[in-house]
C-alpha cells in the first residue's frame, strides 16, 4: 500500500519536476548565449585575434572559490555569484571587458601565459589597476558605457579596512583610479551621463567625494602649467 501511494505521489509530481529542470535548463541557455554574444562583440571590436571562449557557470561563491583558470585557459568564466550583480548589457560587458584583459595577456608573453601569471602574482595590484583601464578601452570601443565598471564594482566589491596584508587595492582606490581614466580619456560618458540617476552611481559620487576633489584640483594645477608652459 506504502509503495503504490509513493508512486502515485512520484507520477503526479514528475511532470513538474520535469518542467521546472526545462526552465532551468532554458534559463541558463539563454544567458550562456548572451554572454557568447557581448564577448563576442568585444573581442570583434577590440580586433583581439586569440581565442577566448565565454562559459556561464551557476554555481554561487563557495564554489567561485576555485582556481581562477583565465589565465591558463583563456576562458571567462561568469559565476552564478557574478551574474546576480548584473543588470543591463554594459555591466555584463565591464565584467566581460575585465576578464578578457587578464586573458589576453597571457597570450602575450612566453612559455604559455605562465611568465605572465608569475608577473601578475609578483605585482596583484598594479595589474588589477592596469586591467580594468584596459577593460574601460574595451568597452568604449565595442559602444559600450564604461560608467557601468564604476557601477558594478561599487554594489558587488566590499570595501575592506586595509590593502597592507592584500593581494588587492581598496575598492575605493579602484573607483578612483577608473573614474579618473573616464574623465580625462572618455569626458563624453560623464557629460552625457545615462547612470546619473542609477542609485549605485550616486551612492559612488556620495562615498567619493575626497578623491574626486583631488582629481579635479589635479586637473586644474596641470592646466595651469601647462597654459605657463605656453
Amino acid at each position: 500500500m506504502f509503495k503504490k501511494i509513493l508512486l502515485l505521489i512520484l507520477t503526479a509530481f514528475t511532470p513538474l519536476s520535469c518542467f521546472a529542470i526545462e526552465n532551468t535548463i532554458a534559463d541558463e541557455q539563454f544567458v550562456q548565449t548572451h554572454l557568447s554574444s557581448v564577448g563576442a562583440s568585444i573581442l570583434n571590436a577590440n580586433k583581439i585575434e586569440e581565442r577566448i571562449i565565454f562559459v556561464y557557470d551557476k554555481t554561487d561563491v563557495k564554489e567561485k572559490l576555485k582556481l581562477d583558470k583565465t589565465l591558463i585557459d583563456r576562458q571567462v568564466i561568469v559565476y552564478g555569484y557574478d551574474y546576480k550583480f548584473i543588470e543591463d548589457d554594459n555591466e555584463l560587458a565591464a565584467f566581460i571587458s575585465r576578464k578578457i584583459a587578464e586573458a589576453f595577456r597571457s597570450y602575450s608573453d612566453f612559455f604559455d601565459g605562465r611568465l605572465s601569471s608569475l608577473q601578475i602574482k609578483a605585482a596583484p595590484k598594479k595589474y588589477q589597476l592596469v586591467f580594468d583601464k584596459i577593460a574601460v578601452d574595451y568597452m568604449v570601443r565595442a559602444g559600450y558605457n564604461p560608467i557601468a565598471m564604476i557601477t558594478l564594482i561599487n554594489k558587488s566589491c566590499p570595501q575592506k579596512r586595509t590593502d597592507k596584508l592584500s593581494s588587492s587595492n581598496l575598492t575605493s582606490k579602484r573607483l578612483a583610479v577608473i573614474y579618473e581614466y573616464i574623465y580625462t580619456k572618455y569626458p563624453y560618458y560623464l557629460l552625457h551621463n545615462e547612470y546619473f540617476k542609477n542609485k549605485h552611481y550616486q551612492n559612488f559620487l556620495l562615498t567619493s567625494q575626497d578623491n574626486r576633489k583631488m582629481l579635479e584640483e589635479k586637473v586644474r594645477s596641470r592646466s595651469t602649467r601647462e597654459l605657463n608652459y605656453e
